[in-house]
């Protein structure tokens, strides 16, 4: 088993959930810009409790590299947000889930990582399994905009050097738990400057917390897993593996919340737990 998989499950499962409470905030009305802030505030603080709580609040120059990975995160998720108002989302997600196969080539062309044959077809497994998951059949596109386009790229590359970020600054002696310390006061100082001149006020909607410190919870405890797992293994396997969260999601959505699971997304789950399996073993 490749090492450090079972921290990128757990993972998985996280973000899995992660999403499942984005999806019930939007729902709900919650603005993005205010959602996010909150979940930010919410997540420094706990993390950095955690961490000097644990010991593993380890301040050196190698955790700057978490620092960068906020803000390369902000930039993917500010980017992927502002994409949707021009374009598709059955169009756009699929392409911003494709981070993980730039984060696996750049892990595999940078830090010269193994390209092996199982790896290959774990990550082909993984784009079909993207495809046929999150691109609706029939959804409305019509003509891709440039900019919205552009943005989604953005966010895209972005999302893919922050894990990249990841790894280096672990492979230079920083400690995981400290990593994404770093990476917490870096997302939430500039999500809230980013809320502020936008908005030009801080609006708060005190119910909003009730989504967005569980999905705080959540992505912190899947961030110390994804971290853990790269201290162990390789990012070219261990990051794919844990973006595949959509996996959890959809079987969650259709069991929880009785959402359409028609025969393409089942194909798309059979494949993606073949991708999961050639992982484990790449």
């Amino acid at each position: 088993m490749t090492p450090g998989l079972l921290f990128a499950l757990g993972a998985m499962l996280l973000f899995g959930v992660g999403d499942l409470i984005y999806k019930r905030a939007a729902a709900a009305g919650i603005g993005a810009a205010q959602f996010v802030m909150l979940q930010a505030w919410a997540f420094a603080p706990s993390i950095n409790l955690y961490a000097w709580l644990t010991g593993t609040l380890d301040v050196h120059w190698s955790a700057a590299w978490g620092s960068l990975a906020g803000l390369f995160s902000l930039v993917a998720f500010y980017n992927f947000a502002r994409s949707l108002k021009d374009g598709a989302v059955s169009t756009n997600a699929p392409i911003f889930r494709l981070n993980f196969t730039l984060t696996a080539a750049l892990a595999i062309v940078l830090l010269g990582e193994t390209f092996t044959i199982a790896k290959a077809g774990a990550l082909a497994c993984a784009l079909v399994a993207v495809w046929l998951l999150l691109a609706e059949p029939g959804a409305a596109r019509g003509q891709i905009k440039l900019a919205s386009l552009t943005r989604v790229l953005i966010a895209t590359v972005a999302m893919a050097f922050a894990n990249l970020s990841y790894k280096i600054g672990l492979t230079q002696g920083a400690v995981p738990e400290t990593m994404v310390a770093a990476q917490a006061w870096s997302f939430s100082s500039l999500a809230t400057l980013l809320c502020f001149v936008q908005e030009r006020r801080l609006r708060l909607t005190p119910w909003a917390w009730t989504y967005s410190a569980p999905a705080a919870f959540a992505l912190l405890v899947a961030f110390v897993l994804l971290l853990h797992g790269l201290a162990l293994g390789p990012a070219s396997v261990l990051v794919p593996v844990a973006q595949m969260s959509f996996v959890f999601t959809a079987i969650v959505g259709a069991l929880a919340f009785h959402e359409k699971l028609n025969a393409r997304k089942r194909i798309g789950l059979v494949v993606a737990i073949a991708a999961l399996g050639l992982f484990a073993v790449s």
